[in-house]
């Protein structure tokens, strides 16, 4: 637009051969009306994307960490290493553990940010002033504990209501496997320490000292102190099970070849991607998201035009009757854009998070202001839609938990600091219920 009025100003002046001298008000008139069609053009591209954003939950900031090798704080970056940041958080009961997989330590803190327990590597770690320094493996003050751990590399973290840590930590490369059959290489293990910071022992894919885990993706605790370990494969995801005492309960293969399939019988090629497996707090079930695709021709030639996303279902499968027992199709994520001046609606798939003790699903998905957080109860029968607010240019790197009771927590890694926030989702669904 721009470009098209200056042509046409321009093509005005050299119609007349003699020399044309603007005069200061022409100049001030053409100056005007540029401005004002570069306002327009800006402000046509500014809302080239754009979507409703749902209520915001009042954000709480808790504490900050600074960055260091001391107890109380992080190791996050260094120009001595590449990769990702594979730090993590979690929260029980109020109290926070911070995996810090960079220093090969856990620090659990309370609310205000005062450690309590250190489980640390001394081979990264100086030992705290708190711990004995002639005997570190599990000593400390009355308020504080230091465990001495030689952790290789951390990875997802969990805690149970006796307060038993489970901490993901992959082997030396002389002690790892390789399944040939599968095709997958076996490297890491969970680790178990009880409620005082003893070493109980640590499980594999057999239960207590047994064959390693492929890659872990997450690891939960339910109301019978159970442990749930999910693991990738080549094809999907594997879901371990083990009792309170890590006997072997029951291991589900899952993949997009054995959940269902509501497309089966349609015209056109559907593609299904598992994307979560999240284990039920209160009984023996697994929730399973899958996000659906399908194919569109071309009417006119008759060949694949594309692949759009169609659907997300929410399949819960019950391991007692090895069946599925329901399925939930969750509304998708709805982005509007404009294309010269057309609006376009597309929808996107939430990421699930994970489900709490009274039986709500949480759904996350980014947009340009956070997170918008879906929140859907077991019977789709009332759905709450909120908005996480935080600026992500300030932040270097962010991780999220969902607790048990449905409290989201946040650890945002800052230029000099580390802070930890939590949003009170679980009052939003107490209002609800309530009204």
């Amino acid at each position: 637009m721009v470009a098209a009025f200056l042509y046409f100003f321009s093509m005005r002046l050299t119609q007349n051969k003699s020399v044309f001298i603007l005069s200061i008000d022409m100049c001030k008139t053409f100056y005007q009306i540029f401005y004002s069609v570069c306002i327009l053009f800006c402000a046509l591209a500014s809302v080239s994307c754009s979507n409703t954003k749902s209520s915001s939950v009042a954000e709480d900031q808790l504490f900050s960490l600074k960055y260091g090798s001391f107890d109380n704080e992080l190791t996050l970056f260094s120009l001595n290493k590449v990769g990702e940041i594979n730090t993590s958080i979690a929260m029980r009961d109020g109290f926070f553990y911070i995996a810090n997989s960079e220093a090969k330590k856990i620090i659990e803190t309370n609310s205000y940010g005062s450690v309590l327990n250190l489980f640390y590597n001394k081979e990264t770690n100086p030992v705290p002033d708190f711990a004995d320094k002639e005997n570190t493996a599990v000593l400390g003050t009355a308020t504080q504990k230091a465990v001495e751990y030689p952790f290789n590399k951390i990875g997802p973290i969990a805690v149970d209501s006796r307060k038993y840590l489970y901490v993901t930590d992959t082997l030396p490369i002389e002690r790892q496997q390789q399944d040939d059959e599968r095709g997958l290489h076996l490297a890491e293990i969970v680790l178990i320490f009880d409620e005082d910071g003893g070493f109980v022992n640590y499980l594999g894919q057999n239960g207590r000292g047994g064959d390693p885990f492929p890659a872990i993706k997450a690891i939960y605790t339910n109301a019978e102190n159970e442990l749930i370990v999910v693991c990738y494969t080549n094809s999907g995801l594997d879901t371990y099970w083990f009792s309170s005492s890590g006997d072997e309960l029951f291991t589900i293969h899952l993949s997009s070849a054995n959940i269902p399939n509501p497309y089966s019988e349609n015209d056109g090629e559907t593609f299904i991607t598992l994307d979560n497996v999240v284990p039920d707090y209160n009984s023996k079930r697994l929730h399973i998201k899958a996000d659906y695709y399908t194919t569109s021709i071309d009417s006119a030639s008759k060949v694949l035009a594309g692949v759009n996303f169609d659907a997300t279902i929410l399949h819960t499968y019950d391991i007692d009757s090895l069946s599925y027992v329901s399925s939930l199709e969750i509304s998708p994520y709805t982005e509007t854009s404009s294309d010269t001046l057309a609006k376009v609606e597309y929808n996107e798939p939430y990421n699930f998070m994970g489900v709490t003790e009274n039986g709500w699903f949480f759904f996350m998905i980014a947009d340009d202001f956070g997170y918008t957080i879906q929140m859907v109860q077991a019977d789709g029968q009332k759905i709450l839609k909120r908005h996480l607010d935080f600026d992500k240019s300030k932040i270097l790197y962010y991780t999220f938990n969902l607790s048990n009771n449905g409290i989201i927590s946040a650890l945002f890694a800052k230029k000099d600091e580390a802070i930890v926030n939590w949003w009170r989702t679980d009052q939003q669904i107490d209002a609800i219920l309530k009204s």
